[in-house]
């Protein structure tokens, strides 16, 4: 669905894979879901809502998968840094973004986030799950978020629900839970309910 606008603004999908996965033990992109790595699962759904997906992350890890890939500009900042790299692209006005441990999101969900992204003119739209958790890694930050996020990465102020209460984003309620999964025992969890 390339060139697809919501209302006019080119939205443009990210996956974030630059984590070091420390209590997973292993490259959480790549553990097997439905008989392939789940970025590729996190991947399609994002690519389904916003018409594009780009991988922020290291190439050299991801240089199998059949999905373009851009590294950190700057390494060991968390999602923070992800978040620079991926609206210094300049790939869209409405920025879709999705941690990679995220398993079934919704594409029609994450369309609507979009929607409300657009609608709502906020700087920052985060998902907001039925049990109230704020997921400020399922959400859509617009191209003009980015002199806030230089200087939180100068400030040294590097938690995102730091930056989404500085952007007084705005929640949109999705409809179900949305599971990150950090550690074994969460994705042995997940499988099962999955």
């Amino acid at each position: 669905m390339p060139g697809c606008y919501y209302l006019g603004m080119r939205p443009a999908g990210f996956v974030l894979t630059g984590g070091q996965s420390s209590r997973m033990g292993r490259d959480k992109a790549m553990l097997p879901w439905r008989s392939r790595p789940l970025v590729e699962s996190v991947a399609e759904a994002v690519r389904n809502a916003a018409g594009s997906v780009t991988l922020i992350g290291e190439p050299e890890r991801y240089a199998d998968l059949e999905l373009p890939v851009i590294r950190d500009l700057r390494a060991f900042l968390g999602p923070l840094g992800g978040l620079e790299t991926a609206l210094k692209t300049g790939l869209g006005e409405l920025n879709l973004i999705v941690a990679c441990d995220m398993p079934d999101l919704a594409v029609d969900s994450l369309k609507r986030l979009l929607k409300s992204a657009e609608e709502n003119e906020a700087l920052c739209t985060y998902a907001k799950d039925s049990n109230g958790q704020a997921h400020p890694l399922c959400a859509v930050y617009r191209s003009a978020c980015l002199p806030f996020v230089e200087d939180a990465i100068a400030g040294r102020r590097l938690r995102m629900v730091d930056l989404v209460r500085d952007l007084d984003g705005a929640p949109f309620d999705w409809q179900g839970a949305i599971a990150n999964v950090n550690t074994p025992s969460e994705w042995e969890r997940w499988q099962d309910d999955g």
